[in-house]
């Protein structure tokens, strides 16, 4: 416990800094953060007898991440973006010089890794920048709600948990646990809006309603992965925290659709 705390309490600290310290440093983090989760992933499938092309993902992830995040800084045509999807043919030509006897498995995989991991990354990102310049405010506020949510769904799950959740994935979870989480994510989002005024009051609870389901969801998600190929943890990056893909399986499902609802309520 003691060696979880004190890993929980310096990697946050390393987060609020990249989110305060100006929009390159948020940046190069938390695209650095992507291919970190997005190794994990391959390392987790590969040892399951899958064997998607590491290498060639990794590379494809980089190009991706540097083609959406440069556009956040230099204006140009998003026309060009489209040149991604040219990128992807490679892994179906990569696998025609493998000797496998899973070649589309290890095509799917791969590509599921980047849509898996570096996709919801790059939506993170996005959401800091939703308003044209960099504004660390909305990064901030989604992660205060997200631990809100993890934090109520602990505290009211330890102390009026009695129904589960998704026993199957998860059978610690519960249903007061997961009600608990919205209560206090909601509540967390109407106080953001106080100190926070870039987007209404009720804007802020319904993405904090957002993140609270998704977020509890992505966890489950996640859980379920692990499940299928037997394992406990991601990896063994954070000391009594397990890898960094357990850490931000909560982000993964729910930053593309806070993406999506600033990009409609500001467009």
């Amino acid at each position: 416990m003691k060696t979880r705390a004190i890993t929980g309490f310096i990697f946050v600290l390393v987060m609020l800094a990249s989110l305060l310290t100006g929009a390159y440093i948020f940046v190069v983090f938390y695209g650095l953060l992507s291919l970190v989760c997005l190794t994990e992933f391959f390392n987790l499938v590969k040892g399951s007898g899958i064997n998607p092309d590491k290498r060639l993902g990794l590379l494809l992830g980089f190009i991706l991440l540097c083609s959406f995040v440069t556009r956040l800084f230099v204006d140009y045509d998003s026309k060009w973006l489209l040149l991604n999807i040219l990128l992807f043919l490679a892994i179906f030509i990569r696998e025609l010089y493998k000797k496998s006897k899973l070649p589309f498995s290890n095509i799917a995989y791969t590509f599921f890794g980047l849509l898996y991991t570096v996709i919801p990354f790059v939506c993170f990102i996005s959401v800091a920048f939703i308003s044209g310049a960099y504004n660390f405010h909305m990064a901030l506020g989604f992660f205060l709600m997200l631990w809100a949510n993890d934090t109520g769904a602990y505290l009211f799950g330890v102390k009026f948990g009695k129904h589960r959740l998704f026993e199957r994935h998860s059978p610690k979870k519960s249903w007061e646990g997961f009600f608990g989480g919205i209560f206090t994510a909601v509540l967390t989002g109407y106080l953001l809006a106080v100190f926070y005024t870039d987007y209404a009051y009720y804007h802020w609870m319904a993405m904090a309603l957002i993140i609270s389901c998704l977020g509890t969801l992505g966890d489950l998600t996640e859980s379920m992965f692990k499940r299928s190929i037997d394992i406990k943890d991601s990896g063994k990056i954070l000391p009594g925290h397990g890898g960094v893909l357990d850490r931000f399986d909560g982000l993964l499902l729910s930053a593309p659709a806070i993406f999506v609802y600033l990009y409609l309520i500001t467009n």
